[in-house]
């Protein structure tokens, strides 16, 4: 059976799935704002050890339809690896229909479009990539490793291979400073590369405000609770989405959003616009909940 190697993340959409854990920790872990893997020394794990698990599970081979490759960017993984597990899963899970992973833009990047093809066809169908931001002078800061350029220019090269993108957005990310730019950008972002799925967190501060302004390479000033709304705001209205599942109801979130863009545009933006006209009215998640 299965030993995790803990803290174990996975995203919302993979409760029902088989976690399994082909590499510990992140390949970057240097973002300023994240601290989900700083537990961890990032390493890939031996194959024969993550064969060894699937096969323990021969006895429920007929249950598992759907399978997220952990830790924080399984995508790092060579083409060639990626290829002999996919076959493996497959061989294993008569039943399988998904499998699905974290990945980084650079880890798309690194594979040809013929070889994000072939992963595709052997079931890799779904990619989560936390962007964060689009806004290029946000991301230097942030030291997230990543620019506008290359992350429009990899997940378009992974939805034209067939594989689906979720992506996320954090909303807050940039303090008063970069507010404006920040929205602005990352919604530019998300135009070029109109993901199946997308969503967006509050900046959260899990080992506190001024250890995240420590590792913040520039001043910080944090958005309030109305702030962040406009933000929100400010993100949608620049949105010009074709049909991308929109969810901002995470935890984080102090007002909650569903919808389909750009089908449901106005009315999220109507929404947002109730509580920035009557902010003393406005239904609002209250602040102890969002650590839950």
């Amino acid at each position: 059976m299965i030993t995790y190697d803990e803290p174990l993340f996975r995203p919302p959409s993979e409760a029902y799935s088989l976690i399994l854990q082909v590499s510990l920790g992140c390949a970057w872990n240097k973002c300023a704002f994240c601290e989900m893997y700083s537990s961890k020394q990032f390493r890939v794990r031996p194959e024969a050890d993550v064969f060894a698990e699937i096969e323990s599970l021969s006895p429920y081979s007929d249950q598992i339809r759907k399978v997220f490759l952990a830790d924080g960017n399984a995508m790092v993984l060579s083409f060639d690896k990626l290829s002999r597990l996919l076959d493996k899963l497959n061989a294993s899970f008569p039943k399988l229909n998904r499998v699905s992973a974290y990945a980084l833009p650079r880890d798309i990047e690194s594979k040809t479009e013929e070889e994000l093809q072939i992963l595709a066809d052997k079931g890799l169908k779904l990619l989560y990539v936390g962007i964060e931001s689009g806004d290029d002078e946000l991301l230097q800061v942030i030291n997230k490793g990543e620019n506008f350029k290359r992350t429009s220019q990899a997940l378009q090269k992974a939805r034209q291979a067939g594989i689906k993108l979720s992506v996320m957005i954090l909303n807050g990310l940039g303090g008063q400073k970069f507010s404006e730019q920040h929205a602005i950008n990352s919604a530019k972002l998300v135009n070029e590369i109109q993901p199946e799925f997308l969503s967006t967190l509050v900046l959260s501060y899990p080992y506190g405000e001024d250890h995240f302004k420590q590792k913040f390479d520039d001043e910080f000033i944090p958005l309030n609770t109305i702030e962040l709304i406009a933000e929100m705001k400010v993100f949608i209205e620049t949105l010009k989405l074709n049909n991308t599942v929109f969810r901002s109801d995470h935890a984080s979130n102090y007002l909650i959003l569903k919808g389909n863009l750009s089908r449901d545009k106005e009315e999220l933006l109507n929404r947002i616009n109730g509580v920035l006209n009557d902010p003393a009215n406005a239904k609002l998640r209250p602040e102890w909940m969002r650590g839950l």
